[in-house]
């Protein structure tokens, strides 16, 4: 088009750029950015928003908030694309401060504002900030919108309060699928499997249909309540009644339901029938289930599957190890480190949060970093110099929990 000597206008490089982002091609709209600068579409809000949305869904949350700051005019859109970017990235804080920036620059949050920050506060456990968010979406009336409920409920199951995720779901006058979903999920979350059954049941009685999504967690609820008859029932009421087929998912959560029980040969059972080739989330479930209740033999099955499937990632690897070392299979448990030396880039350590005041902290094994690490290893200290004088209360000794 350019060499035909035309040179486009801002719905030109809009288009470029929603395709970049789309085909996660970052470098490609980095070039277009910068003929963007240099013909001065970059003063276009139109262009300017969907150059962030371009660096957001290329996971470059930072270059995407130097364009936003760039941006000599802004509108509800362009506020909306950055704050929509921090609640994909999952960084509530940042999507909490550009929303008090939005109210004091005179500009109205809409619904997909509140439920994209709603989303990112939820993803780290950010208490304060979703409180926040549900006292400013009742100012605004927001709440009515079934979008924001069910986004209120999500937020407040991950962060621990069913007691929040059911008034909200209360509040609802009309409940959707996605509403009757995300109070089944929550309850399923913190391990209440018979409330969990019991609102599925009372969706059923209002003649909702259920979806694949939902089935998934009333096994999931059913699983971690060891409610096996309950989780077959539910199985085969997907599968026979409504006619539903199911995904990878649900053999896992049948799979998990049958090997936390024991029924090891069972679950075996479903994994060699099952119509698809058994995913890795599966597998992993049911080496699980094999260490809990002491099959190595069928756990060395799995695993070989899983090996084979992803043969790169650490966790597998992991997995196995630990079934051999508590069976005390020292040799086995330092073959299977060598693969994972072999095979694998460096493990990604996991983690743990905690809000205080409004702050989240993360931790990871033997972590220093925190700036009160020091004292936060003195007070561990002294909790294990106590349980130690306390030793004598306790049915075994106090070195076996760490």
């Amino acid at each position: 088009m350019r060499l035909g000597g035309l040179k486009g206008d801002e719905f030109t490089y809009s288009s470029l750029l929603s395709s970049c982002g789309a085909l996660g091609s970052c470098n490609l709209g980095k070039q277009i950015h910068g003929l963007i600068v240099r013909k001065s579409f970059d003063l276009d809000v139109q262009v300017a928003s969907v150059l962030i949305d371009m660096y957001a869904k290329n996971e470059n949350i930072d270059d995407a908030r130097k364009a936003f700051d760039r941006m000599a005019i802004r509108n509800v859109v362009s506020w909306n694309t950055m704050i929509v970017a921090y609640g994909h990235c999952g960084d509530g804080k940042e999507a909490m401060k550009l929303l008090r920036e939005m109210i004091r620059a005179d500009f109205c949050p809409d619904e997909l504002t509140l439920s994209s920050i709603l989303s990112s506060c939820g993803h780290v456990s950010a208490t304060s900030e979703i409180m926040q968010v549900h006292t400013f979406t009742v100012k605004l009336g927001f709440q009515l919108f079934v979008s924001i409920s069910n986004a209120l409920i999500h937020a407040y199951s991950k962060c621990g309060s069913i007691l929040g995720a059911y008034e909200c779901f209360r509040s609802v006058l009309k409940p959707d699928l996605v509403t009757w979903t995300s109070i089944v999920y929550a309850y399923a979350f913190h391990g209440l499997a018979r409330e969990a059954m019991n609102l599925f049941e009372k969706m059923l009685s209002y003649r909702m249909r259920p979806d694949p999504i939902i089935f998934l967690g009333v096994l999931s609820a059913c699983s971690h309540g060891g409610l096996v008859k309950e989780g077959l029932h539910y199985f085969n009421l997907m599968t026979n009644y409504y006619q539903i087929v199911p995904h990878s998912e649900h053999y896992t959560c049948l799979t998990d339901l049958l090997g936390r029980a024991g029924l090891l040969d069972e679950a075996f059972e479903v994994l060699t029938l099952m119509p698809i080739e058994p995913g890795s989330n599966t597998l992993g479930a049911f080496i699980g289930a094999c260490k809990v209740h002491k099959n190595v033999e069928l756990a060395k099955w799995a695993a070989e599957k899983l090996f084979a499937l992803e043969p790169n990632k650490p966790a597998n690897y992991t997995l196995m190890s630990n079934m051999y070392a508590s069976e005390r299979s020292w040799l086995d448990v330092a073959g299977v480190r060598k693969m994972m030396r072999d095979r694998c880039d460096s493990k990604v350590p996991g983690y743990s949060w905690m809000e205080i005041a409004g702050d989240v902290h993360t931790f990871v094994s033997s972590d220093k970093s925190h700036p009160q690490s020091v004292e936060m290893y003195a007070m561990l200290g002294t909790l294990l110099r106590l349980m130690k004088e306390e030793n004598s209360y306790f049915p075994c000794k106090i070195q076996q929990f760490f």
